[in-house]
């Protein structure tokens, strides 16, 4: 009995990249046959190859220089694929040292909210009366150090992986993407005199991708899903404070640009996904427009 659970086992585990042996996958070269992770897939006619096969010649009659190494989302492969990333953390880290070095009339000035008197401002602030910066704004601010420590570390562990597998280009679009719907639904939906701010949006919107590239991978989604779930209890608990709003935005646009990241057709890949960019971006306005128009 002990031995067939042991097959059993055995069986269901995936093998390791030939590249990065601590990575499971459950993808091969479609030339050699070699596992391979998202980090080292490049986009082929049928399937995937590894960096090897492809500098060794695509086999379809074109240079090698034409068939570059590209990401699962078709994205170039570069030497440091969490570079983004990393910039991220740090204009963060940066903004955070300029709250404590300012004051609450820093953060005042730039976190999102939608219309009230502030006691540091003068008059009345917010989206409503033209300050449209703070959508954007408000996704560098923080409330706090352990706030700012758990999204860091947030954007570290789901945001590096996922760069490395969409391309820096398309990582960075997704990013600004949720982070912006994130702060349209909260401009929406909260009170006009509710403050918000901090990454979550769209890290949020990171964890909707990175599901969807699992997905589309068949990769174990388990321990993800479980992640979120603890997100979202932590998000809707009471007396937490937390901007929901700005979470299920960012989940939402993460999830509808993910899969327009990962499932687009490599003949229109860029113009499906860029476009789906755009079309969120779009959805953000016209909801950003609205509720403007019922505080005007």
């Amino acid at each position: 009995m002990e031995q067939a659970e042991g097959s059993t086992q055995d069986a269901r585990s995936l093998p390791a990249c030939y590249r990065h042996p601590d990575r499971e996958t459950g993808v091969r070269c479609t030339r050699c046959e070699r596992p391979i992770c998202p980090e080292c897939m490049v986009s082929a006619s049928v399937g995937f190859q590894c960096p090897e096969c492809v500098r060794g010649g695509s086999g379809t009659g074109h240079t090698p220089a034409a068939s570059r190494p590209r990401t699962v989302a078709g994205g170039t492969l570069t030497a440091d694929p969490r570079l983004v990333t990393k910039i991220l953390i740090g204009i963060n880290l940066a903004v955070f040292l300029l709250q404590q070095a300012l004051g609450d009339r820093f953060t005042n000035r730039f976190e999102l909210i939608g219309q009230a008197y502030t006691p540091l401002l003068t008059g009345v602030q917010g989206i409503a009366e033209g300050q449209y910066y703070r959508m954007l704004t408000a996704m560098f601010l923080h409330g706090g150090i352990a706030h700012i420590l758990f999204n860091m570390l947030s954007l570290w562990w789901i945001g590096g992986p996922l760069e490395a597998a969409l391309g820096r280009a398309r990582y960075l679009a997704l990013y600004f993407v949720s982070g912006l719907a994130g702060s349209a639904l909260s401009y929406l939906i909260a009170a006009p005199n509710q403050p918000s701010l901090g990454a979550s949006g769209a890290i949020f919107g990171l964890f909707g991708a990175t599901a969807v590239l699992m997905r589309r991978l068949n990769y174990d989604m388990r321990p993800l899903v479980a992640l979120l779930v603890v997100n979202l209890i932590i998000t809707f608990s009471p007396g937490m404070g937390i901007a929901w709003q700005a979470h299920i935005g960012g989940l939402v646009a993460g999830v509808v640009t993910g899969y327009a990241m990962v499932h687009a057709p490599r003949e229109k890949r860029a113009l499906i996904q860029y476009g789906t960019c755009a079309l969120v971006l779009v959805v953000v306005v016209v909801l950003t427009l609205v509720r403007t128009a019922q505080l005007t």
